[in-house]
């Protein structure tokens, strides 16, 4: 059963302003779905199966002259010399729009071959596994668009109303987001966690190996295991390298893999405020709590409520839900980071772009004292920002202070 993703509207509005729009995320996130849905009368070629990558590569400029709008290719990664020639067929018409939909995972050449080959004649955005409300087939929270807007007041969100109840967040913070697992787990129970391990399994032994033929495949694996404990944290690279018994440039190495396969984000610190002494160290989380649950086999709410982990989870949770509703919009220049000083001041998110500076407060609980807002009313008082956000598990969309505004993560 197909899900409406939060991304359509925007993927349509792209494509009627490029030629070519690229949909890039991890695998198995629903982009062959989305790009089957959107242009369903499309031509569709998957370079991962054989005859179609035969038919492509044998003779891409010829395939391209049969084929020179209204198709798609899927798994671009697969055949990086396709860049180039789509370039030459873009030219020959430039002013032509939406003529081609790729998709792309679990790559670093694909970002190399946009960028060498395809700048200014394409539009790439980013598909995740699903956002909260797209499982329950809910729009997109009116929240990212009073975010994005600019002039909002934290008044002009008491209007909100929630997405989803509560539960459903806090089972969706469980369990992540591929859509595979959550759709067909609902019918066999034992489908979940068979699909996850299966799901390692080839992002390390399949794609891992075959991007990256010198990598030792039983460290990385190890190294993912590792990293389940450290997400979510400040990373100290030396202690990581020592429990791997590996360098510390290793362990960077392994860190931007993972990064540019989609699995984890790296999120850099927030330096532009000159008042303070800022903590510069990387921090970065999985981006689906679904998946770190199952490396630190955690398979039930209770359970994951009362692992030391949980903070940090759920943390994680929200900056990439909040991410993800961002990115649904039209907004450009959108950069993220997180922002600690040397005397411990610290706001889980910063979000930045043309409408300002947006600080966000992630707590696991219903209920937060003033005392642990300090980090963010710092932060608005040395910067200047408008006003911030704090999510948390509260019942209802409140003024905590004149500045800061509570939203329940359900409303997101």
């Amino acid at each position: 059963m197909d899900k409406k993703r939060a991304l359509t509207e925007k993927i349509n509005r792209l494509l009627a302003m490029f030629p070519v729009v690229a949909l890039i995320g991890p695998r198995q996130c629903g982009k062959s779905t989305l790009a089957h849905s959107l242009r369903p009368d499309w031509k569709y070629y998957d370079l991962e199966s054989p005859d179609d990558y035969q038919l492509i590569s044998n003779d891409p400029v010829a395939f391209f002259t049969l084929n020179p709008d209204k198709t798609i290719v899927d798994e671009a990664q697969q055949y990086p010399e396709l860049f180039k020639v789509l370039r030459g067929v873009v030219d020959g018409d430039r002013k032509r729009k939406g003529r081609f939909l790729l998709t792309g995972s679990s790559s670093p050449a694909i970002i190399k071959g946009i960028s060498e080959s395809l700048a200014g004649r394409i539009a790439t955005t980013e598909l995740w596994p699903f956002k909260q409300s797209e499982l329950h087939d809910k729009p997109l929270s009116a929240i990212y668009e009073l975010l994005v807007g600019g002039g909002a007041r934290p008044r002009d969100f008491l209007a909100l109303q929630p997405a989803l109840q509560m539960q459903q967040s806090l089972n969706a913070w469980l369990k992540g987001g591929f859509p595979e697992p959550l759709i067909e787990g609902d019918q066999q129970r034992d489908f979940y966690q068979q699909w996850m391990e299966n799901y390692i399994i080839d992002y390390v032994g399949r794609d891992i190996r075959m991007l990256f033929p010198r990598l030792n495949i039983h460290n990385f694996r190890r190294f993912l295991t590792l990293l389940a404990q450290f997400s979510g944290h400040q990373l100290n690279m030396s202690d990581m390298a020592r429990a791997l018994e590996v360098s510390v440039s290793t362990v960077k190495d392994y860190l931007d893999i993972i990064h540019q396969t989609f699995l984890w984000r790296n999120l850099p610190p927030f330096t532009g405020n000159l008042l303070k002494k800022v903590q510069k160290a990387r921090k970065g989380f999985f981006r689906d709590q679904g998946l770190l649950h199952y490396l630190l086999k955690i398979n039930d709410l209770d359970r994951l409520l009362i692992h030391p982990v949980a903070g940090f989870s759920f943390e994680s949770f929200v900056v990439e839900e909040v991410i993800r509703g961002l990115q649904a919009t039209m907004a450009t220049q959108l950069e993220f980071s997180y922002y600690r000083t040397i005397d411990k001041s610290e706001v889980d998110l910063v979000i930045e772009g043309g409408f300002g500076i947006i600080p966000v407060e992630i707590k696991l609980g219903s209920v937060v004292k003033r005392i642990n807002l300090r980090g963010m009313e710092n932060f608005l008082a040395d910067t200047g920002a408008t006003y911030g956000i704090l999510v948390n598990r509260g019942k209802r969309v409140e003024l905590v202070t004149d500045k800061i505004i509570q939203i329940p993560v359900n409303y997101l």
